[in-house]
Parts: structure tokens; C-alpha cells; sequence
């Protein structure tokens, strides 16, 4: 069977991308890239090749993440019915908290900020404020088509993360375990799109 032009390239990508989630979240911030290289089965040339440094490849592991997570966001579904969208987003963001794997490397990269500003920098803006300003934007076009009345969309989009993520978010920092079951967190995630909505839909 012939190979499909990148194919290749996408799935070491994934690999490596993968790797370098439980490698710097068993080693944290300092762990080599040569680590990484070994752990998703290629050399570290490679993994230079893909990402020139330690602060690109983490930009690229959050930007991932956050394509995930804010998939609900966009499309014609979103805007047909934007209280589903906002639920199922918030669903998103809290299977991202509640997963093991992506917390525990958020931990070593907050132990590691200090030593490494520059990753720390490059972690948030591709993560927690890329997400922010999707929501916003979002948030901005339901407005613009007469859905909702949304002032200060950068300011609601805090609201409805904060909103979500706070409790989750520490006990998930702090190892601790979750204090919900999968269903208690999606009526969570659905009552937070609906008081959301009473607060801002015309």
C-alpha cells in the first residue's frame, strides 16, 4: 500500500508529542529531549527536527490540547445551539483536568517556572489564555448574531472558565482525588452552560 504524502510525519509527531506528556510529567521541565526521543521510538535528531527547543515543543503539546478542548467551540453545531456548545465545552475542559497525564505535567511545569520562564511563558499563552480568547471569540460572534448580550467577552470568558475549573482545578493540582463521578461532572458542566446563558442570552 502506498504511504499518503505526511502520513509519517504526522504519526511521529503524535509520538512524540505523546512521549514528551509522561516524560516531563514523571522528570519534569529538565527532562532531556533525548528522553523524550527514546520514549516515542525515535532518534533526538528527529525530535529537534520537529521542535527546536524545549519551550516549542511545549507550546505545541499545549496548542494540542487546546484544539481539543475548544473543538466544541466551533462549527455549525456551535452556532446553532450555543448553550450545548458552552456545555459541551465545559465537559472538555473538565475531562482535562480530571486526566492524570495532562495535570501531572501542568504541576512540574508550575515547580519548574521559576528555573525556565521562558517555557512557562510559552505554556500559558498556548494554553490557559489561547482557550480564553477562543471562548471569547465565540462569545463574540454569538453576540454579533443576536444570541447573546456579552459586553466584555474576554471578561465572560473568565467567568465561565473560572467558573468551571476552580475547585477541579486545585483538588487535580494537589493530587488529590476527584470528588465526582463522570455524571456528576457532566450535570455540573450542564448547569454551568445554563446559568451562563440566563446571564448573558437575550
Amino acid at each position: 500500500m502506498p504511504r499518503i504524502p505526511g502520513q509519517i510525519d504526522v504519526a511521529k509527531t503524535e509520538a512524540i508529542l505523546d512521549a514528551a506528556v509522561e516524560v516531563i510529567g514523571e522528570r519534569g521541565l529538565a527532562a532531556p529531549m533525548e528522553a523524550i526521543a527514546k520514549r516515542a521510538g525515535v532518534s533526538k535528531q528527529t525530535v529537534y527536527n520537529h521542535y527546536g527547543s524545549k519551550a516549542e515543543l511545549m507550546r505545541a503539546l499545549m496548542q494540542r490540547r487546546v484544539e481539543r478542548v475548544t473543538a466544541p467551540l466551533r462549527g455549525q453545531d456551535a452556532v446553532d445551539n450555543p448553550t450545548a456548545a458552552l456545555e459541551a465545552y465545559a465537559r472538555s475542559l473538565l475531562e482535562t483536568v480530571i486526566t492524570n497525564k495532562s495535570y501531572s505535567m501542568m504541576r512540574v511545569v508550575m515547580m519548574g517556572a521559576g528555573e525556565m520562564p521562558d517555557v512557562a511563558q510559552e505554556v500559558y499563552e498556548a494554553g490557559p489564555l489561547s482557550a480564553r480568547r477562543q471562548l471569547a471569540a465565540f462569545l463574540k460572534t454569538e453576540t454579533e448574531l443576536g444570541r447573546m448580550k456579552v459586553e466584555d467577552c474576554d471578561q465572560a470568558a473568565e467567568f465561565f472558565s473560572g467558573m468551571i475549573l476552580g475547585h477541579n482545578q486545585m483538588r487535580a493540582l494537589l493530587r488529590l482525588p476527584s470528588d465526582k463521578t463522570p455524571e456528576e461532572f457532566g450535570r455540573f458542566a450542564r448547569e454551568a452552560a445554563e446559568r451562563f446563558m440566563r446571564a448573558y442570552a437575550l
